[in-house]
């Protein structure tokens, strides 16, 4: 059982006052330098932990972080409100109408303005420290038509099935081209990275059914367009749609919450690496005995798994964190 912690930015901004604002999406330097304020303050609170190493910088001249969670539907034209303490957001009345979407081509998102500043930070990272390190997140084709389209990407489904159906096939061009020439350029620098895990945390506003006829063909074309893949559905009940998602190619990664199937998971996809995402307001909130009995849950069904800690508030105490990795430290 092994552990993924992840932080929520103002954890960072109370302990050594990083700011998340703009300049921490555009500015490499100024990144860099935020970044390896953030892994300091890591270290000493969590010494155990073997995945942060002071002594090697190469994971700081990174794209990782870049516009958080929306590189591409920043792409496709919606504006972002960068926030100091927060991850950035979409502007909620950017949201794109079908007349706007429809003048969305490939060609013109690949060749607009957010595309050019990535490709500008990585020029920078490759002249100032050589290899480009990190990851952009790249969400899934349905989270990014939620995040350009907004709810009515639903209501599509319905009224407007040929759009809709134009519109993902748009998206996941998009996002196969921009993965591949960003990773490309990594491996030029001497970061070795050919991979792809879709977020799919709106999977569950729709039926397995509706996946299956709206987004799965571009899910299978990502998984095939890469050497690793692997499907992130958030901290959801991911049961009702294992078999769908067992059509999927090259399933590498999947993770669930808790009240899924987790037995049946394991039995469905034995050479998948699997993940819990454990909530965070549990985290926080729940006595330790009950912590306790969730990791014997996860273990027993799940195990050989990794234990996702996203998000953790900064309210949370680190002896909290400590506990969960000493629970699952003892079952290794």
């Amino acid at each position: 059982m092994r552990v993924s912690l992840g932080f929520e930015p103002a954890w960072y901004t109370r302990r050594c006052e990083v700011d998340f604002s703009e300049r921490f999406h555009r500015d490499p330097y100024y990144r860099h330098e935020m970044i390896k304020s953030m892994k300091t303050e890591l270290v000493r609170a969590f010494p155990s932990v073997p995945y942060w190493n002071t002594k090697d910088e190469t994971d700081l001249a990174t794209i990782s972080g870049c516009y958080g969670a929306f590189p591409v539907p920043h792409a496709f034209g919606v504006p972002l409100v960068f926030r100091q303490n927060g991850w950035a957001v979409l502007d909620p009345a950017g949201h794109l109408s079908v007349e706007e979407i429809e003048k969305c081509t490939v060609e013109s998102v690949l060749n607009g303005p957010v595309v050019e500043d990535i490709v500008r930070q990585m020029d920078i990272i490759a002249r100032e420290w050589g290899r480009i390190h990190g990851y952009l997140n790249w969400q899934g084709v349905l989270n990014n038509a939620f995040n350009i389209r907004g709810q009515e990407i639903f209501l599509d489904m319905y009224e407007r099935p040929e759009f809709a159906h134009r519109f993902l096939s748009t998206i996941t061009e998009v996002m196969i081209q921009l993965a591949k020439m960003v990773q490309a350029r990594q491996r030029k620098s001497g970061f070795s990275v050919d991979q792809f895990s879709v977020s799919n945390c709106v999977m569950n506003m729709i039926s397995p059914e509706m996946y299956e006829e709206f987004i799965l063909s571009h899910d299978a074309r990502i998984a095939k367009s890469f050497n690793r893949f692997g499907v992130h559905t958030c901290e959801w009940d991911v049961t009702p749609y294992i078999d769908v998602l067992k059509k999927l190619p090259k399933m590498g990664y999947l993770d669930m919450g808790m009240m899924s199937d987790m037995a049946r998971v394991r039995r469905e996809f034995p050479e998948t690496r699997r993940a819990v995402l454990y909530s965070p307001v549990k985290l926080e909130d729940a006595a330790l005995k009950d912590i306790h009995t969730d990791m014997e849950t996860v273990f027993r069904d799940l195990a050989p798994c990794d234990v996702v800690l996203a998000d953790i508030q900064h309210l949370t105490p680190d002896r909290r964190v400590r506990d969960v990795l000493r629970e699952c430290g003892e079952r290794n």
